[in-house]
């Protein structure tokens, strides 16, 4: 008889920091998918205008990419400045936090670029492999 081992379950406390005091919380960068792209947009350093902004990112729709700078200002990813003009000039720039992410961002982009053949394939034997529902 072959025997198997059974693996230790996965403990409740999995995700809790004993040094931290509280559960971990779920880690979410910015807006979501389009943070990366509105990092890119502002890396330069240079502050930009809504309107500036909706150039590259032509594709997202205005209500998404207001609702991605307010959750990137709320995370402290970058700064809204008002300036007092009629009409008013909001400009977006990147904080130091913002800035910070960069780096990883480009480390996930080397990655990504490096392993896209094997992502492809895989794609293609999954689709191949899947059945119809």
């Amino acid at each position: 008889m072959i025997e198997t081992s059974v693996p230790e379950p996965l403990s409740p406390s999995l995700f809790h920091d004993p040094g931290c005091g509280v559960p971990a919380q779920p880690i979410r960068v910015g807006g979501g998918k389009w943070t990366a792209m509105v990092l890119r947009c502002l890396e330069d350093g240079t502050p930009r205008r809504f309107s500036e902004l909706r150039v590259p990112l032509h594709w997202i729709t205005p209500k998404v990419l207001t609702e991605t700078l307010r959750a990137m200002e709320r995370d402290g990813f970058l700064t809204r400045t008002v300036h007092d003009e009629n009409p008013p000039r909001v400009e977006y720039a990147l904080t130091d936090l913002g800035r910070s992410l960069l780096t990883p961002l480009d480390t996930a982009c080397d990655w990504a670029r490096t392993h896209a053949p094997e992502i492809t394939e895989a794609r293609a034997a999954y689709a191949s492999n899947a059945m119809p529902a």
